[in-house]
């Protein structure tokens, strides 16, 4: 049974004539004659009593109409189900985001705005930290992800940079220089450096290590924060200083003082990424409404 036959038994049960049926939806009087014997073969039973001037339906008819109707209409919305699947206006989004760059207006904003305009998408956040947020979006657990990803993009993905922000030098409050306008990297080649784990995020650490060399020193590498939105915290602690994007001085804790930086400082890049070869409508719907964002800030 197709959905002609279908669409074929309803114009005739609503115009009880075949004539009419017929006219109605395009084709000759005796081929739709023919697919509807063909219909009434494969149920194994008559729907019509063909009369001299028209057709009456039969109880099998009867019985068959509501049913047909809610077939063909059960067709029509899936049509448009898979239509708009198609358009990327249903299904999931998994988005990943690194604890830095959710400090950046771009990340909730975007978020916001996709939410918005696409409010039936299945849509879940995931925090980690870059390397994590790579391997996810490798093994398809995640579609996107907003990254820091220093000045070199990650091999293998298709990268969409964001914006850059300069970096800032964290320091305990208590620090002799945390009341100056702003500081030379130079200043803290004696300070033990707070920083994350270089594989949470290498290209950012390895920006921040060679910034420094750059200033003429070797940082001494003290405590490791988890994460680099723990860095704050070990900082107001005294167990050393910091280099953070200027977005993570967002996060006021108590005894930490955020300095600019004289001369040459890192940048922080916030990137998303996606894989390379990704097809989905609703990942570019999401793209567009990232870099629209963007663009609006």
């Amino acid at each position: 049974m197709e959905l002609r036959h279908i669409r074929y038994f309803l114009a005739v049960a609503e115009e009880l004539n075949f004539t009419r049926a017929a006219r109605r939806i395009g084709i000759g009087q005796p081929p739709l004659s023919n697919q509807i014997r063909d219909l009434e073969e494969e149920i194994g039973a008559p729907l019509f009593r063909r009369l001299p001037h028209g057709a009456e339906l039969t109880e099998a008819g009867q019985v068959f109409l509501p049913e047909a109707r809610a077939v063909l209409a059960k067709a029509g919305q899936a049509k448009a189900l898979a239509l708009r699947a198609a358009r990327g206006e249903l299904g999931r989004l998994r988005v990943g985001f690194t604890g830095s760059a959710a400090f950046s207006p771009v990340v909730p904003s975007s978020v916001r705005s996709f939410r918005r305009a696409y409010p039936e998408i299945d849509l879940t956040l995931a925090e980690g930290h870059t390397t994590r947020l790579l391997e996810r979006l490798d093994a398809e657990e995640l579609d996107a992800v907003f990254i820091r990803p220093g000045r070199i993009d990650p091999p293998g993905v298709r990268s969409y940079v964001l914006g850059e922000e300069n970096m800032v030098i964290a320091l305990p409050s208590s620090h002799p220089l945390a009341e100056t306008n702003a500081l030379p990297l130079s200043a803290l080649s004696d300070e033990p450096f707070v920083l994350f784990p270089r594989a949470a995020g290498p290209s950012l650490f390895d920006e921040i290590i060679g910034v420094c060399r750059r200033a003429g020193f070797e940082p001494r590498l003290g405590q490791i924060a988890p994460q680099i939105t723990s860095i704050a915290n070990l900082i107001a602690v005294e167990l050393g200083v910091s280099v953070v994007p200027l977005a993570v001085a967002q996060i006021r804790v108590p005894g930490v003082s955020y300095i600019p930086i004289a001369g040459d400082g890192p940048v922080a890049r916030l990137t998303l990424a996606t894989r390379r070869d990704e097809r989905s409508a609703i990942v570019q719907n999401f793209l567009a409404r990232v870099l629209a964002t963007t663009v609006e800030l």
